[in-house]
């Protein structure tokens, strides 16, 4: 009977988790996770700060998943070597636990510029985990006026959060624009002006570089006066594991479409690890869950003696602040084809008769269709892409598609 260890507990080690038992039924699957909780959605704290959801409806499986998987999972639990020759995973408790396979599944972690004087602010947390969410509902009061380094999905996503917990929220980010990472600045602009109605500044292109305190010295020379710091700079893949046993390390763990490292019988899925872009053709660390997941999955299978490839991925997000839907995948290269919507635009990027990225702002109501075509690589004069272009749908794939996809008499 083998012996499976996954580090990590998030979306990828489900993925591994369920990818090993599509196989090996028998096999024993030990979990070491750092958190102290069953593996719940990270994209959901915001929603438990705005009271939208608990930590019950946060579960990523439901509360029975582990025992149902045959999977021990040793809460706080965090690995802190690898020994490859012996197939041995160390704890920082002392504890030894032996592999036949190990998925390494540890994510990233919060990226906190060294800025000066930071070490003088009390109140402060970054924003990723449930105890980053916990710790700032318990500490925010109706007075608190709050500063948040960083204006990507991680930051935005805490200033609506907390948007009704607090007195002021102040955004402030080096670049010029809201979702650098994700939007242009044309749709960036039309996100930022909807944020700065609910009551979010902004200070961009600015950023703090000196902390007294409760106070913030801006780049630009701006002092800010808050009573509450969220660090959202970026995140860093969570690596160092593979890097000092001497696996092949650059952003992230490199893998290949297998999930497997660069030493043998250690996989790695999820944030810590790069997979290749296919709109682009780049290897790089996709910080998106469902790729996570599918990751895990496929990592899970040739754990356990399977065959799986992961070889479609690709960037994307979709997330919303207060009513305001934004969805974006691929890259942004090729041809435009702009609509602009009431309160919203819809840009598709074409290239050598495919479709290869695309940002919507507003409805995005079967969006993932043009995922799908991203990512299937379909031949644009396969199908009628004009009447595809204004509105997402199974009817310009023709009727031998539609009955290929949805069976019967379409």
């Amino acid at each position: 009977m083998k012996n499976y260890v996954i580090i990590g507990n998030g979306a990828a080690a489900v993925g591994a988790i369920e990818g090993i038992r599509s196989v090996d039924k028998d096999g024993g699957i030990t979990v070491v996770s750092e958190e102290k909780h069953h593996v719940y959605s990270r994209p959901l704290i915001s929603y438990l700060l705005e009271g939208k959801t608990d930590e019950t409806k946060m579960l990523y499986r439901p509360a029975d998943f582990y025992e149902k998987n045959g999977a021990e999972v040793l809460f706080g639990e965090k690995a802190v070597k690898i020994d490859p020759e012996a197939k041995k995973v160390t704890l920082e408790s002392g504890k030894e636990l032996c592999y036949d396979s190990l998925c390494i599944a540890t994510g990233s972690s919060p990226f906190v510029p060294p800025i000066e004087g930071l070490e003088t602010v009390k109140n402060r947390r970054s924003f990723m985990t449930l105890d980053d969410a916990e710790a700032l509902e318990s500490a925010l009061t109706p007075e608190y006026s709050v500063l948040i380094i960083g204006a990507g999905l991680i930051g935005l996503k805490c200033a609506e959060g907390i948007l009704n917990r607090c007195k002021k929220i102040t955004v402030c980010d080096l670049a010029p624009r809201v979702l650098s990472s994700i939007l242009d600045s044309d749709c960036a602009a039309i996100m930022q002006a909807h944020l700065e109605k609910l009551g979010i500044e902004f200070l961009l292109d600015d950023t703090a570089v000196k902390f007294e305190e409760n106070r913030a010295v801006m780049k630009s020379g701006k002092v800010v006066d808050f009573d509450f710091l969220v660090t959202a700079v970026g995140v860093r893949a969570n690596s160092s594991l593979i890097k000092d046993c001497g696996g092949e390390v650059d952003r992230g763990i490199v893998v290949d479409e297998r999930m497997a490292t660069s030493i043998k019988d250690i996989f790695a899925a999820g944030d810590c690890s790069e997979t290749t872009d296919i709109t682009s053709g780049i290897k790089k660390v996709m910080a998106i869950m469902p790729l996570a997941y599918i990751g895990g999955h496929c990592a899970g299978v040739n754990m356990a003696g399977g065959e799986e490839t992961l070889c479609n991925a690709l960037p994307m997000n979709s997330i919303g602040f207060a009513g305001l839907h934004c969805m974006s995948a691929g890259s942004y290269e090729g041809e435009l084809y702009e609509e602009k919507t009431e309160g919203g635009v819809k840009r598709l990027y074409t290239e050598n008769n495919l479709l290869k990225g695309f940002m919507i702002i507003g409805d995005i109501d079967r969006a993932g269709i043009y995922t799908a075509l991203i990512r299937n690589k379909t031949p644009l004069d396969s199908l009628n892409f004009e009447l595809l272009k204004k509105s997402p749908s199974l009817a310009p794939f023709g009727r031998e598609y539609r009955v290929e996809k949805l069976g019967g008499e379409v």
